[in-house]
This record gives C-alpha cells, sequence and structure tokens, in this order.
C-alpha cells in the first residue's frame, strides 16, 4: 500500500524502487528533500514576515493521499510556513528552491506543497478544520468544484468569515460533484495561491473502478519573487508583472519529477490501463502532451465525458482550476518516455533546457537499464 501519489496499491514499493535503483546503496539519495544551500476592504494585503531568516523553517515532503472516509469523515489541514526545494541538485539548472512557502499539513503528517489530495467518495461528507492556530495570517478554504451552502463556500467578501490567526473553523463540504476537483485559500488568492496553498480534492463516484495505475497531478507556473520578497529579499513584485521562472509538476521540476518518492513518474506495466488527474493550480495554460502514448479525456471539471464523445490524442490544453483525468493503455515499446508541457519554456529550470514541467512514463520493464541508472542518478538517486 502506498499513500503518496498514486492511488493505493499502485506504483512500486519502497524496495522494489530501491532493488531498481542501485538496491540498499541507493538510500543515501533518496531522502525526499535536501537542503539546496485592488483589495476588498475586508481582505487587506497585509502578508508580510517579520523573520527574514528562514533558515529555521521546515521542509515540505511529497504530498500524500488523504483517504478522508478511513478517518471517519474528517480532516484538519494547517498552514505551516516552510521551504520548498523544487529542485534540489546542482545540475540541469538547479538548484531551484522557494525560500518560502505556506504549506499546508494534513493531521498529524509533513506539511507539503500541493497540499495533501483529499479523497472521498460520493455522498460520503466531509468535514475540513482549517486551524490556524500557528500561522501568521489570515487564511480560508475554498473547495473548487463542490456544491455547497453559502457559508462553507471560503471566500470572506461574500460570506463575512475569515479564519484570523490563532482560530480554527470546521468547513462542511458535501461530496456532491464526483471528480476531480481543487481546494485554495481565497483570502488574498492572488497572494495565497501562488505562496503554495492549494491542492487536490477527489470524488470517487458511487461504484468507481480503479484503473490499473492512477496518478494525480497538480501543474503549476510561479513566480518565485514573491516567494523571495516574503522570504525578506530586497526584490521588486508585482501581481500586475507576473513572470512565472518556476513550473512544477506536483512542486516538483524535472529531473526531481522523476525521482520515485519525492517526485511522481508515472511507472507502469505493459498492459496496464492508467488514470492520470490533472489539476492546473497556477495562473497560465498549459498543454500536457504525452509521448508515445494516445490518450482519452475521459472526465473534465467533474464532469464525465460521454464515451462518443472521447477520441484518441496526444495533447490536452488545461486551463487555469481546470481538472482533466485522461487515460491510456500502456501498449508502447517498453522504454522511458516523457510527459510533459508543450510551451517549452516551460519546460526549463531557469535559461536551463530540460528542465521545469516535464515528468515520464517509465515501465517497469526498462528499470534495470543503464540509462534509466542515468535518470534516477539526475532525479538523486544515487545508487
Amino acid at each position: 500500500m502506498t499513500d503518496r501519489i498514486g492511488a493505493p496499491g499502485n506504483g512500486l514499493s519502497r524496495r522494489e524502487l530501491l532493488i531498481a535503483t542501485g538496491g540498499a546503496a541507493a538510500l543515501a539519495g533518496c531522502t525526499g528533500r535536501s537542503d539546496p544551500g485592488s483589495t476588498p476592504t475586508n481582505e487587506t494585503d497585509d502578508d508580510t514576515d517579520e523573520d527574514d531568516d528562514g533558515s529555521d523553517l521546515p521542509w515540505t515532503s511529497a504530498p500524500e493521499v488523504v483517504q478522508v472516509d478511513e478517518q471517519g469523515g474528517h480532516v484538519t489541514l494547517r498552514s505551516v510556513t516552510s521551504r520548498h526545494a523544487v529542485h534540489p541538485l546542482d545540475s540541469m539548472g538547479g538548484p531551484v528552491e522557494l525560500p518560502r512557502v505556506w504549506a499546508f499539513q494534513a493531521d498529524d503528517r509533513d506539511p507539503s506543497v500541493p497540499g495533501p489530495i483529499l479523497r472521498t467518495t460520493e455522498g460520503n461528507d466531509i468535514e475540513v478544520t482549517l486551524d490556524n492556530t500557528d500561522a501568521d495570517h489570515p487564511h480560508t478554504l475554498h473547495f473548487h468544484g463542490a456544491k455547497k451552502t453559502w457559508e462553507n463556500d471560503g471566500v470572506p467578501t461574500t460570506t463575512g468569515i475569515t479564519v484570523e490567526p490563532g482560530e480554527k473553523h470546521t468547513y462542511t463540504i458535501p461530496a456532491n460533484v464526483p471528480g476531480t476537483h481543487l481546494y485554495h485559500c481565497h483570502y488574498q488568492t492572488h497572494r495565497h495561491i501562488d505562496m503554495g496553498m492549494y491542492g487536490i480534492f477527489r470524488v470517487d463516484p458511487k461504484g468507481y473502478e480503479p484503473a490499473d495505475k492512477e496518478y494525480f497531478f497538480t501543474i503549476k507556473d510561479w513566480d518565485s519573487r514573491l516567494n523571495r520578497q516574503l522570504d525578506g529579499e530586497d526584490v521588486s513584485y508585482s501581481p500586475r508583472e507576473r513572470n512565472p521562472d518556476v513550473f512544477t509538476i506536483n512542486g516538483k521540476s524535472l529531473p526531481r519529477t522523476l525521482h520515485p518518492e519525492d517526485g511522481s513518474p508515472i511507472i507502469v506495466d505493459h498492459g496496464d490501463t492508467v488514470r492520470l488527474h490533472m489539476v492546473n493550480a497556477g495562473y497560465m495554460s498549459h498543454p500536457m502532451h504525452t509521448h508515445n502514448h494516445r490518450f482519452r479525456l475521459v472526465e473534465k471539471d467533474g464532469g464525465q465525458v460521454p464515451e462518443a464523445a472521447q477520441y484518441e490524442q496526444d495533447v490536452t490544453n488545461i486551463a487555469p482550476a481546470e481538472r482533466h483525468t485522461v487515460e491510456f493503455e500502456a501498449d508502447a515499446d517498453p522504454g522511458i518516455y516523457l510527459a510533459h508541457c508543450h510551451k517549452v519554456d516551460h519546460a526549463m529550470n531557469g535559461n536551463v533546457y530540460p528542465g521545469g514541467m516535464v515528468n515520464g512514463i517509465v515501465y517497469r520493464e526498462a528499470m534495470d537499464t543503464d540509462i534509466f541508472a542515468d535518470v534516477m542518478s539526475y532525479a538523486g538517486y544515487e545508487g
């Protein structure tokens, strides 16, 4: 079982990954993260941090899947000021770091960017407590896609509810729209999403049948000047002049996206049916392309795409806040194939290509090859 990015039972066990990437010696390189050395009157623009030295902040971890049904329908999310290593290695344009983010932490798990994937079943309403007791800023939670009561919409301007520092607030979120959705802070939204306050809300339809392999991707473009400014760096930033320079899948850029634990490679066996739930939490559109595999768009924004309207394609353009679920068969010659944004400047780390919003479809049969070992070395697995 795994509670990381893939659905439970999918992908490889940790033991299999270690064997495939160099055995026990690989433990030295799989630490998951490393030290890379106009506004409404009730939503004032007061996002400043007093502590300019972020060296004592915790590092984020990879987002986990929280099976909310198994927790009695309740989860607590805390806002935790953290550091986020997008690509911690001194290679391929790295290291790339966001020195200050506002991560979500579910219950007693690690803080992560994106936030945890909250998964439930149609009809099983959930309660989500936003614990802001240790935070420095007001926050809210908005569940984009769910049909809920007015006071649970999470928008301070229209509900009058803001969760101030030192407070907690519980939202009741109906699981009444099956599909893949987005949740995020809706206080100073233009700034708080860009500080990392977003995640996936998944509602499985009644009778849902998982695919052989199932993965969640949150794609995001960042202007790192905001994160650096709020960390105390003397840098000019305006949301009206946003110029993204960091591009991530599940918070990581190539080659870290291919790290089997800290990233989210699409690991498949030949003949698998593979389902990818992709959410755009950024502010730009991203045409996502799979090499050597043609997929069908089966869900969009919580709606099932009728079978008669499905067709094979290899690029799907995902606009901000859209959710696309695609499905394909792992029927290619076993190997390693890219899955990436086809705005090629988004597939870069700074001025270095390749990097950025790039992931890979990795066949298990190819995991004992020299080229896969090289890829793992780039990703941070040292064997």
